[in-house]
C-alpha cells in the first residue's frame, strides 16, 4: 500500500510542476517579425498582445502581402508555443502530450 501512496504523491508532484510550468508559459511573451515590417507578439496562452506594421507597408498594393505576413507570423508563433509546451510536458512527465 505504501508504494501506491508514493505513486500518488509522485503523480501529484508532477501535476503541480506541470501546472507551474504551464502558468509560466502562459505569461511568457513570444515575438516574431516577418518580411522586415510585420511584427506580432503573443503570450504563451496564445493571446495576441501586439501587432506592429511598418508604415512603409501601408500601401494598398501591399495589402495581400501584409495579410499573408500576419498569418505566417501568427501561425509560426503558435507552433513555437506548442513546441515549448510539448518540451515542458516531456521534461516533467516523460511524454510530449503530458499525463494530466
Amino acid at each position: 500500500m505504501a508504494s501506491m501512496q508514493q505513486l500518488m504523491a509522485q503523480a501529484q508532484k508532477m501535476k503541480r510542476e506541470l501546472q507551474k510550468a504551464q502558468d509560466a508559459l502562459n505569461v511568457k511573451e513570444f515575438s516574431i517579425t516577418k518580411g522586415g515590417g510585420v511584427t506580432v507578439a503573443m503570450l504563451g496562452s496564445k493571446e495576441i498582445v501586439e501587432v506592429s506594421i511598418d508604415e512603409d507597408l501601408f500601401d494598398k498594393d501591399n495589402k495581400e502581402m501584409v495579410e499573408t505576413l500576419l498569418i505566417m507570423a501568427i501561425n509560426e508563433l503558435i507552433e513555437e508555443i506548442n513546441a515549448e509546451e510539448a518540451a515542458i510536458n516531456e521534461a516533467i512527465t516523460g511524454s510530449a502530450s503530458g499525463m494530466f
